[in-house]
């Protein structure tokens, strides 16, 4: 954002002031200090600034608050209304989410006085450019998990680099420990990321330092990538919608791109959703989830008095352990 106000503006004479944490209270306080027509800031870091005496916003006309459910999603909404508190009620508050969740709607009821509401059209189409595959798995972890593993090392001589998207930050971060474990050169993008780690990641991402990088929808808003060549889709996306979003990472500017979207058979209600929003069926890439085997495709049964033992995180620890040494052994 604040390199879009420096070159749009550049002809207009705005003192423009970044406040974001990771960087020093001392070089952002100079910027307070000059003046600003244009604070663009995180929750967390204006507030720090108020308590510190640093800001007034009592001047303040227009309120921008972008990317609303990722707030909400980052557990930030109680600092956005804190700040809705501290600024004049005569100013214009523009409001952007891309989803609309019951506590963003309770938010702009609060805050939004006769709100005119523009809605775009969802996105339900996908590039041309882009071979889109299913790819059926077991239903347990460390069966996707292999899964994942096995499709990269099979499309390894096409793969310039992926993303890999995960629906929580918990699968984000135990996903991205697996593969770092089998010697994949991976990063994470999740939600409680701060901006220098963010920045960093994605820096080394773009640089080529990091072929996988495993990403939340919600950690993954606003991407500018240009040159991804496959997109993974560790889980099915519960809204169909991300799936358009997430796929259309690659593919770009006419590149040819790929995507694979591991489903397991409780994902079949989420794959119908998304074939109806793209208007057409998507192909299996190595049978459909018909050729899973029960032992593959089926849970085990909650433990019951002489019922076998389910398997626990120790039990996917040591099958990664044997698929790390597996892996080993390939490699020499």
């Amino acid at each position: 954002v604040e390199e879009n106000f420096i070159k749009y503006g550049k002809n207009h004479k705005l003192n423009i002031a970044l406040l974001i944490g990771g960087v020093s209270f001392d070089e952002q306080d100079k910027k307070l200090e000059r003046g600003a027509d244009v604070l663009i800031a995180t929750p967390g870091r204006l507030l720090d600034h108020r308590e510190r005496g640093k800001l007034l916003l009592n001047g303040v006309e227009i309120l921008v608050i972008d990317e609303a459910d990722r707030m909400l999603d980052m557990g930030f909404i109680p600092d956005i209304e804190r700040i809705c508190e501290m600024i004049p009620f005569t100013r214009q508050t523009l409001f952007f989410s891309a989803t609309m969740p019951p506590e963003i709607t309770k938010l702009t009821e609060k805050f939004l006085h006769a709100p005119v509401r523009v809605e775009v059209s969802k996105a339900a189409s996908t590039a041309t450019s882009i071979t889109q595959r299913l790819v059926k798995s077991g239903n347990k972890p460390w069966e996707k998990r292999e899964t994942l593993r096995n499709l990269i090392k099979a499309e390894d001589a096409d793969l310039k680099n992926a993303i890999i998207f995960c629906n929580r930050k918990v699968e984000v971060s135990e996903l991205f420990r697996s593969l770092l474990k089998h010697d994949f050169d991976a990063g994470a993008l999740h939600g409680d990321m701060d901006q220098r780690a963010r920045m960093q990641m994605l820096n080394n991402f773009r640089d080529g330092k990091l072929r996988y990088l495993v990403a939340s929808d919600v950690a993954a808003r606003g991407l500018d990538i240009p040159d991804v060549s496959h997109v993974f889709n560790y889980d099915v996306p519960i809204h169909a919608e991300d799936y358009v979003h997430r796929i259309g990472r690659t593919g770009r500017a006419g590149r040819a791109g790929k995507s694979f979207t591991i489903a397991t058979r409780s994902d079949t209600k989420y794959v119908d959703a998304i074939e109806r929003l793209i208007g057409t069926k998507i192909e299996w890439h190595d049978g459909d989830l018909s050729t899973v085997t029960e032992s593959e495709g089926e849970e085990q049964p909650r433990r019951g008095r002489g019922a076998p033992r389910r398997a626990g995180r120790k039990d996917e620890d040591r099958k990664d352990r044997g698929e790390r040494r597996k892996d080993r052994h390939a490699k020499r």
